[in-house]
């Protein structure tokens, strides 16, 4: 019996909960208190930015191949995920600056600006800036250069509005993606039909 439970599929070992589980390693003595909450927020941020880039990569498959329903479903998603990500703060503000500077000096120089995931979530977004990896090890650094030297979401959306026979800018369809997008007045008005004629 105690063999067939070890090798049973379980919720614990499905989601590798004690592994999971023993990544929490607070530096500071004692340890604060405060710690815990602030690896386990930030942790949280991971997974959550770890799954958007997951979703933002169905989504622009699904707009891609105008597949309508499918990508709304997915941008549903995208958008409850962010919300609970902002809704973390929350949480977050919990903790007085006391309370986080009882531990602060042992994170060094980290901050959440060095998040790789984070910098992903931008590139697919559309942020085009050859410094916002600099920080990273080269092997992310690839990584999100591939990102910015393809499709951002945007563009993405640009390729389904053409393929459902709306006109848009010669020189937007045409754009080189791996440049940020300049706003322009005939994408608005397209985007504008859109919005009054075809939600």
């Amino acid at each position: 019996m105690s063999d067939n439970y070890e090798s049973a599929l379980t919720y614990t070992s499905y989601l590798a909960v004690d592994d999971l589980l023993k990544l929490q390693k607070p530096l500071s003595e004692g340890p604060e208190h405060d710690e815990m909450l602030f690896i386990i927020i930030h942790q949280t941020y991971e997974l959550w930015f770890k799954q958007l880039i997951h979703e933002f990569q169905q989504a622009q498959r699904a707009l891609e191949s105008g597949n309508t329903h499918y990508a709304l479903s997915i941008l549903g998603r995208i958008r409850t995920i962010m919300k609970v990500c902002v809704a973390q703060v929350d949480i977050l503000e919990t903790m007085t600056p006391l309370q986080f500077n009882a531990f602060r000096g042992y994170l060094s120089s980290s901050s959440g600006f060095q998040s790789a995931q984070f910098r992903m979530v931008e590139a697919i977004l559309g942020r085009r800036d050859s410094r916002m990896a600099g920080h990273l090890p080269p092997d992310i650094q690839a990584e999100i250069k591939e990102i910015t030297s393809g499709n951002s979401i945007w563009d993405s959306f640009l390729d389904y509005l053409t393929k459902r026979g709306y006109v848009l800018p010669a020189d937007v369809v045409g754009r080189d993606t791996s440049v940020a997008y300049e706003s322009n007045a005939a994408v608005q008005d397209v985007l504008l039909t859109v919005h009054q004629k075809d939600p």
